[in-house]
């Protein structure tokens, strides 16, 4: 049995969107003539008609749920699981209940491969820009254990928690990243439509200007005359950039340039390790062998010569080497985070020992993120109205001198 989605008219004439399940095309078209609907397209709910709609066909949108919506899934789940329903009545209690007609969509594809006799992650893997690895790989243990409900009620917490780790750092610079943007808006049109009508009067009086207004004609009539160009040399210089991150090498010393930053360096370290350790905390939880857990966390590691650390890890651990002293040779990842491991695998508590390492992670990211923003904000106003005072006295200095000479 397969899902597919479809667009129909009913007996009024309104356009009705949906999903239905048959064991073929044809019968899905035939139940649909059926239940009075004039049928408008139909077609399977796959990988590939997620990616690439036919004409008339229901358009995706990027073949992806977005992060709360894959984490309310995720939780719904755990708690229909949770109360004893079988996988198959908690999917479809979720399709029934969904408002959002993608998810409903993705629910019913998993639920007719689930019931086509694939095991749930099987069916997710039909699915890949949807559920991601790590997500399938807990799955897998969840139904391998026989606890797919608590698994599932992690899995949702690690979602959130790292969807939360990501919005705290993203908003946290988007105010000075507006008062920058804003800042270079201001000081750019004083430059090049105020400032040049008021000197204006100034040059027609033929006296001799101080320093500074000579000093703001010049900035002022090189930005009237290149302003073009300085854009076009901007956008050269962010396609250059987007070209050579796409470069592997270049990219990788890119990276590693960024870690070794005072202050940026410190905080891409603690955003990757708080996600390294709250990706193999719960796997390692979850019964997923230790091999397994440490290829799953490099993935989600965006900092390239972390990730290659991590790799370099698990061969090391492979040939019999603990994972605390595999992580240190390396020096990327933070002591704190070395003896939390070390003290887990002395204890048989490796997943607790992760779990903590990741909180610690967590509260330091957010924590040095607060004292960078609360930093930046005052030097960065006070930087625009270091400016925004120098063209003003620009200005006001050749008009004091005219007030002197008239007296």
């Amino acid at each position: 049995m397969a899902a597919f989605s479809y667009q129909a008219l009913d007996s009024q004439g309104k356009l009705l969107r949906g999903v239905t399940e048959a064991d073929t095309l044809r019968q899905g078209r035939v139940n649909l003539r059926e239940a009075n609907l004039t049928l408008l397209s139909i077609e399977v709910v796959s990988q590939d008609s997620m990616q690439n709609s036919r004409e008339g066909g229901w358009q995706w949108r990027r073949g992806r749920l977005s992060v709360a919506q894959l984490s309310l899934i995720t939780r719904q789940m755990a708690t229909l699981l949770d109360a004893s329903l079988t996988l198959e009545q908690a999917l479809s209690a979720l399709v029934e209940q969904s408002e959002n007609e993608t998810v409903r969509q993705v629910l019913a594809g998993v639920r007719a491969e689930v019931l086509a006799g694939h095991t749930f992650a099987k069916a997710l893997g039909h699915y890949e820009s949807i559920f991601p690895e790590l997500y399938r790989a807990l799955v897998t243990a969840g139904e391998a254990s026989g606890e797919l409900g608590r698994v599932m009620l992690r899995l949702a917490d690690y979602t959130e928690q790292r969807h939360a780790l990501r919005q705290k750092v993203v908003l946290a610079f988007i105010y000075p990243a507006i008062v920058t943007l804003v800042a270079l808006l201001v000081v750019g049109g004083l430059l090049i439509y105020v400032v040049p009508q008021v000197i204006g009067v100034f040059e027609q009086s033929h006296q001799t200007l101080p320093l500074l207004t000579r000093s703001l004609i010049w900035v002022s009539a090189t930005l009237q005359a290149t302003w073009g160009y300085v854009l076009l040399m901007l956008a050269a210089g962010a396609a250059t950039m987007h070209f050579v991150l796409r470069q592997p090498r270049l990219r990788y010393q890119a990276h590693l340039r960024l870690l070794r930053l005072p202050v940026l360096g410190r905080l891409v370290r603690g955003i990757n390790t708080a996600r390294m350790a709250s990706t193999m905390a719960i796997l390692a939880g979850s019964g997923v062998p230790l091999m397994i857990a440490l290829n799953a966390a490099a993935g989600v590691v965006n900092n390239l010569p972390m990730r290659q650390a991590l790799d370099d890890a698990a061969k090391k651990v492979r040939e019999g080497v603990s994972l605390s002293r595999a992580l240190a040779v390396s020096g990327y990842f933070p002591p704190m985070l070395v003896h939390l491991i070390a003290s887990g695998e002395a204890s048989g508590k490796l997943d607790v020992m992760l779990e903590r390492a990741a909180d610690q992670q967590e509260q330091e990211v957010g924590n040095y993120t607060a004292i960078l923003t609360s930093l930046l904000e005052p030097v960065l106003i006070l930087t625009m109205g270091a400016v925004v005072l120098m063209i003003v006295l620009a200005i006001l200095m050749p008009i004091i001198q005219m007030n002197q000479m008239v007296r």
